[in-house]
């Protein structure tokens, strides 16, 4: 049963085989599998969450569910070139879903990672199609756009 204060599983497709959601739960499994995702990224340090949902518990759930888990956690406080080559790494087990307290840091580190492929103008228009605002974020993704994919 989803605690009260938790947003409900919200599935926002980016790409063909990535998409981002706030916090799951064990009950949302079931339905992320039968929507064809063989990977589940959580990109939510433990500190955020109650212990039922956070990482031990959380990859125990999803391996039972036959699902590939992945933990990268990325904070508030700054994303880092690990967690960056950690979702890239992550992002090729599959069909993904990422997800953190919205599924808005998640969609962020998408954007960073396929800036380079996608351009600025890319990333932002699959983002502000599923309801996230990165606009201010567009300095960092020209950035990343002018790296080696």
């Amino acid at each position: 049963m989803r605690a009260p204060n938790l947003p409900a599983m919200n599935i926002k497709t980016l790409s063909d085989s990535y998409a981002v959601s706030p916090q799951i739960t064990p009950d949302d499994l079931a339905t992320i599998k039968a929507e064809g995702f063989t990977t589940v990224i959580n990109n939510r340090p433990d500190e955020e969450i109650a212990s039922e949902l956070q990482d031990a518990a959380m990859r125990a759930a999803v391996e039972a569910a036959g699902l590939t888990y992945v933990v990268n956690p990325v904070r508030h406080s700054g994303m880092t070139a690990d967690n960056l080559s950690m979702q890239k790494d992550g992002m090729t087990a599959g069909k993904v879903l990422a997800y953190c307290a919205s599924g808005n840091r998640c969609a962020i580190v998408w954007s960073l990672i396929m800036a380079p492929q996608l351009g600025a103008d890319g990333v932002l228009s699959a983002t502000r199609a599923v309801g996230y605002d990165h606009s201010a974020f567009r300095p960092q993704f020209e950035a990343a756009a002018q790296t080696a994919g």
